[in-house]
């Protein structure tokens, strides 16, 4: 070279090479089917063979396709599953691991809204370049079994899971799910009586679907949202800012009710909470869904205020003598009717708001309220409400106790009613010291106690009537004290609450699944027999949901779908001949279609069953032999982030279980075994203005950043496009190679943690390649540089160290240490035999093998060029030979007094007199005890000897 640079050899690995050999070997999977993972029956079964009995399902968890496309964060999960899959794969296991789209949504839908092109176009490029992107990743995905949520064919199987559900209603006394028609024969036939005792035969036929589908798991109700006339839609409360405006325009958000469709999980809180303790999770996960279902045991309470009862559930109804007040939600229905048309005499004015009337005070807070989100409402620390005007009575002492509404009860929990105990809840003390309310403790605290609300265990005081006596008691003893004399006096009774609610079915919104259900003259639901599925998706020239006034909270929704007139009304012979029905104009949530894909997946192409049964047991059903009796099956392996941990995993569990209750799954649980990846993070930088700068031309000079010559300010937190920290995979692998990206994310830390990116140390896992490589192929001629040469017993050592470490870490998902003991080991064959020397075959292929699960395409070639025709993605991986993991010798550091002195090598078999004796006989304790005999010898076994002077 004659600019002074040295000369690449021809045949080393570089970034361009490991580019021709990724896509050779890319096309050469894809042609020959590699990953194809066989069915037991089917389409996608193996004609010439059985379906081997061990088995591995794995599964990532549903990815949205981006027009961003993919940072280096994103398929940090993705890759250690296909690491996983591909170390089962070669220890003989038949492996299903593929990969979907969760493509309906919002994103996709504002984008045609803002451009008119169809939500489907959009998707379908994202998902190009999506595949585009993980398939330069060399990800080992059956593609036969790829599917996404917009598909046709995949959302007419969502519609029929919808309509099972629909069809269903939960027996108490089974426990489960049972058809819908059972309970219309138990009716007809007199089993079961009607709510008001009339027989059945008697009752309209509208009356008789009014009661059954009042049952259904699948309902309509007038449920409380969030309503954005100025987006003219629902939003999620995730969707509302702290100041009760949509995160998307910035328009007011009201609180109302609209008729929407209801799923009925909370008929199943005890099983998804119960066998929470059956599933392999993080106990993480299970806390955040045992928070969310809140199951507590309490009780409900009747207060009487003139003519009404007030009811309301407490945890705690052993402070019923503490209620000083009462406190309903503003939405309650029996506000209007307690309100008095004048305020009392000598009302507190801190209670009225300001207000001339009991009347005004409340209409006035509920306009308030109706802006603010229920998180808001639940966050808030500054306490607001106005008093009614009525009074109530305290059951337990007759004391009459004013009655107010406030933002920090809500409508969702319990009976939307509380007792208010400020003694011992910190949000009833702050409302009632605001108010100026009488405050009462019924619970003593203790003597270090200096707070105010106390709300732990303790003696209770101040509790007691002619008939019940609570003080004394400890809070368990006096709950179930007051239980009892509440149930006796008919003044309420024990129950147990959940916080969970009925999930809110329904979207204005276009980009989604329609409803498989048409509504008659009457307004009622029929749902559409099975041959008249998929209801496809019509075409709208609008997206957009129309918008009102953004201070028009009573304005109605118009989604759009309502606007293809010719597609919402149809005419249909539903089975008594040919009528006029009208379709739904919502769509379902974005959550559907991710309910129940790892169904799909095992049997994609089925036309008759959303899945055939024998797959499903095969791939999901339980294996008591391998995980014990109490398994609920599901696939092996679900990896994602924590982000999803409640709703996602919560509504995916209850559609699995309604579908195992009618038979239709050999499987409790859709995830037998959770685990949640990290997160890949990344430095910022911002100017002296506080704008952001692009990372990767920053300079780092003696511990701080520059700019074009201008210092700035490092920070840490997520990747993305308004950071200006975007790293792409794309770019990694021009660089260096997929091989190269996905050893350095695998090797960066363990893949539960997150970590920060540094392109700069990727250059260090494209070197391991670069030296792995040449133990193989001669650089310069390109040549084998490999020899069947006799292994010493060093070499053998090292190497059944490493097989054995790395199936363990392999199998633990402990990618990173296993990354770490495939450079030892190449460390040490490079220095052994360096470039002076052939390496023994024995060591260049198990090295070869172990490194292919987390380098495919490397190993893949270095396997072929080892002289072997087949592929190496069936195995074999390397065993150990348990004789090379015994040492033969082992290094005992000896202690005078307990400091070390010396140290000596013994053979690993000596016994303690042995030991003894070599430790005495060791030149520098001879010369530590100056002659005298040591008081005693201790041995620890396999760590140390500690002699005593």
């Amino acid at each position: 070279m004659t600019d002074g640079t040295e000369a690449v050899p021809a045949h080393r690995y570089t970034a361009e090479l490991a580019g021709r050999i990724e896509r050779r070997w890319q096309e050469y999977w894809e042609a020959n089917g590699t990953y194809h993972a066989p069915n037991p029956v089917g389409s996608l079964a193996d004609k010439d063979s059985e379906v081997p009995s061990d088995k591995l399902f794995v599964q990532d968890m549903f990815p949205y396709p981006s027009g961003a496309g993919l940072h280096v964060g994103h398929p940090l999960g993705f890759i250690g599953t296909d690491v996983f899959a591909r170390y089962n794969r070669m220890i003989g296991r038949n492996v299903l691991h593929t990969m979907g789209f969760d493509a309906f949504g919002l994103p996709a839908e504002q984008y045609a809204v803002q451009t008119g092109t169809h939500p489907r176009t959009t998707t379908e490029a994202n998902i190009k370049r999506y595949l585009a992107q993980i398939r330069r990743l060399g990800l080992g995905h059956d593609e036969r079994r790829r599917i996404a949520t917009t598909d046709v064919d995949y959302y007419r199987w969502t519609q029929w899971i919808f309509l099972q559900i629909f069809n269903a209603y939960y027996d108490t006394e089974q426990n489960k799910a049972r058809p819908i028609s059972e309970l219309e024969k138990a009716y007809a036939e007199g089993r079961r009586a009607t709510p008001d005792g009339r027989p059945w035969h008697e009752l309209s036929r509208k009356e008789q679907r009014e009661i059954i589908d009042s049952h259904r798991l699948v309902y309509l109700s007038e449920a409380p949202v969030n309503w954005a006339p100025g987006l003219g839609t629902v939003v999620a409360n995730e969707e509302v800012t702290a100041e009760g405006r949509t995160e998307r325009g910035n328009f007011p958000v009201f609180r109302r009710n609209l008729r929407q469709w209801m799923m009925r999980i909370t008929a199943y809180a005890d099983r998804l909470l119960d066998d929470l303790d059956r599933l392999d999770w993080p106990e993480k996960i299970k806390t955040m869904q045992r928070n969310w279902i809140g199951r507590s045991r309490g009780a409900n309470v009747r207060f009487r205020s003139g003519e009404h009862t007030i009811e309301v559930f407490t945890t705690r109804p052993d402070t019923l003598f503490g209620a000083t007040y009462m406190v309903l939600a503003p939405e309650h229905p029996l506000v209007d009717e307690l309100v008095p048309a004048e305020w009392s005499e000598g009302v507190d004015e801190r209670w009225t708001g300001g207000a001339a009337t009991p009347g005004e005070a409340v209409a006035s807070y509920r306009r308030e309220t109706s802006r603010k989100s229920e998180l808001d409402r639940q966050e808030s620390k500054e306490k607001t409400g106005v008093f009614t005007g009525a009074y109530a009575t305290n059951p337990v002492n007759g004391k009459r106790i004013p009655v107010f509404i406030a933002d920090y009860v809500l409508m969702g929990y319990g009976t939307g009613a509380i007792m208010a105990v400020p003694g011992e809840d910190q949000r009833d003390w702050d409302f009632a010291t605001k108010f100026g309310l009488d405050i009462l403790r019924t619970v003593q605290p203790g003597e270090d106690f200096d707070g105010e609300a106390f709300d732990g265990d303790g003696a209770h005081i101040n509790s007691a009537n002619d008939e019940i006596d609570l003080n004394g008691l400890n809070i368990e003893d006096a709950k179930n004290k007051i239980i009892e004399w509440l149930e006796h006096k008919g003044h309420g009774e024990g129950t147990v609450q959940y916080k969970l609610r009925d999930w809110l079915f329904a979207r204005q919104r276009y980009w989604g699944e329609p409803f498989p259900i048409v509504y008659d003259s009457d307004g009622m639901p029929i749902a559409l027999p099975e041959d008249q599925l998929p209801v496809v998706l019509p075409e709208v020239d609008d997206y957009s949901p129309k918008t009102f006034d953004p201070e028009d909270a009573d304005a109605e929704p118009e989604p759009p779908l309502a606007r293809a007139t010719d597609w919402v009304e149809v005419t249909l012979d539903l089975g008594d001949g040919p009528k006029k029905y009208w379709r739904d104009t919502n769509v379902m949530p974005q959550w559907a279609g991710s309910c129940w894909y790892q169904l799909r997946y095992i049997d994609p192409d089925n036309d008759e069953r959303f899945v055939d049964p024998v797959n499903e047991r095969y791939w999901m059903g339980p294996r008591p032999e391998l995980h014990g009796e109490n398994d609920p099956g599901g696939l092996d392996l679900y990896v994602g982030g924590v982000e999803h941990g409640v709703l996602h995993l919560l509504y995916s569990r209850f559609w699995h279980k309604v579908l195992y209750d009618l038979g239709y799954v050999s499987s409790e649980e859709p995830y037998r075994r959770l685990y949640n990846q990290g997160y890949i993070q990344a430095y910022a930088y911002t100017d002296s203005r506080g704008v952001y700068v692009p990372a990767e031309e920053v300079e780092e000079r003696d511990g701080k950043f520059f700019y074009k010559g201008e210092e700035v300010k490092q920070e840490y937190g997520k990747m993305g496009k308004s950071l200006k920290n975007v790293v792409t995979p794309d770019e990694i692998a021009e660089n260096y190679g997929a091989d190269t990206f996905r050893f350095y994310e695998m090797s960066m830390g363990p893949l539960d943690v997150s970590r920060p990116w540094a392109t700069k140390d990727v250059v260090g896992a494209h070197r391991f390649l670069q030296r792995l490589w040449r133990l193989v192929v001669n650089e310069n001629t390109g040549e084998l540089r490999v020899a069947d040469t006799e292994l010493s017993e060093e070499d053998l050592r090292q190497l059944h160290r490493t097989i054995a470490g790395v199936r363990e870490d392999y199998a633990n998902l402990r990618f990173n240490t296993a990354g770490a003991k495939l450079i030892e080991l190449n460390n040490y064959v490079t220095k052994t035999y360096g470039s002076a020397k052939a390496t023994p075959r024995g060591l260049a292929e198990p090295l070869v093998l172990m490194l292919a699960p987390m380098c495919p395409h490397i190993a893949e070639e270095l396997w072929h060029r080892l002289g072997h025709s087949e592929s190496l993605v069936h195995g074999p991986f390397p065993t150990v030979d348990e004789r090379y993991l015994v040492d033969e010798t082992v290094e005992y550091p000896i202690q005078v007094n307990g400091k070390v002195r010396s140290r000596m090598t013994v053979p690993a078999d000596a016994d303690q007199e042995e030991l003894k004796k070599a430790a005495l006989a060791d030149e520098k304790i001879v010369a530590a005890l100056e002659g005298a005999e040591p008081r005693k010898v201790i041995v620890v076994p396999g760590r140390l000897v500690n002699v005593v002077k």
